[in-house]
């Protein structure tokens, strides 16, 4: 089931948009503001319907933000503005489709089920964090020009960490994907594949790109 986070600051249209998509069959979740937006990203998120004024900044300036950090998730913009320019504002910025106020909940959700089904469609095989690239079919890693030898389990774990470019991923998440053992005794396990992998992804002259976030899990790209 994909997972959309609503990012609203109008209480009717955000429920009217969340129950909307619960009845379409998608696992819908709202938030009001920026600052509660950021706090669910570190969950699977597959798609954001993001609206371009709220209460604590721009969604636009978010999603460039979110852009530059290398996070590739879909976002579906929402605005009352509705010029020509104010649409390539918003499509430039990153936005993959662009709906203006009002509109229509079935249009919307069409729209919504035409964006994923674009995503699934053309899955990348190539993963690219600042200036490390993954390659998932070739099983090879490189790094400011230079081939990293991993193990199996230490590229899994990469690569996992690269479909979530800027995300906390948790050590929870990292075993139900990687290991895919939902117990937390591997832990222990993951923090030393975790330390392991750092120090093959640290090159002399290269700024960290694997970071700790303490309490909370790992992060690949971004700042430290």
């Amino acid at each position: 089931m994909s997972r959309i986070l609503v990012v609203e600051d109008q209480p009717n249209l955000l429920r009217s948009v969340t129950q909307a998509l619960s009845e379409a069959g998608f696992e819908s979740l709202g938030v009001a503001s920026l600052q509660e937006a950021r706090l669910a990203l570190p969950t699977r998120i597959d798609l954001i319907i993001l609206d371009v004024m709220l209460p604590d900044g721009s969604g636009l300036d978010w999603l460039r933000s979110l852009r530059q950090e290398g996070n590739k998730t879909l976002v579906l913009m929402l605005t009352a503005r509705d010029s020509v320019d104010d649409r390539i504002s918003g499509l430039e910025t990153g936005a993959d489709d662009y709906m203006v106020k009002p509109f229509a909940l079935n249009e919307l959700i069409a729209r919504v089920r035409a964006l994923l089904r674009r995503d699934t469609r053309q899955p990348a095989t190539v993963l690219t964090v600042e200036d490390m690239t993954l390659d998932l079919l070739n099983r090879s890693v490189r790094r400011g020009g230079t081939e990293l030898d991993l193990p199996q389990r230490q590229f899994e774990l990469l690569a996992y960490l690269m479909k979530h470019p800027g995300e906390t991923v948790s050590r929870q998440m990292i075993a139900e994907h990687v290991w895919k053992e939902s117990s937390a005794t591997w832990t222990n396990v993951i923090e030393v594949q975790v330390n392991q992998l750092r120090k093959k992804l640290h090159l002399e002259g290269l700024p960290p790109v694997l970071h700790t976030v303490r309490g909370h899990g790992y992060r690949i790209g971004g700042e430290s």
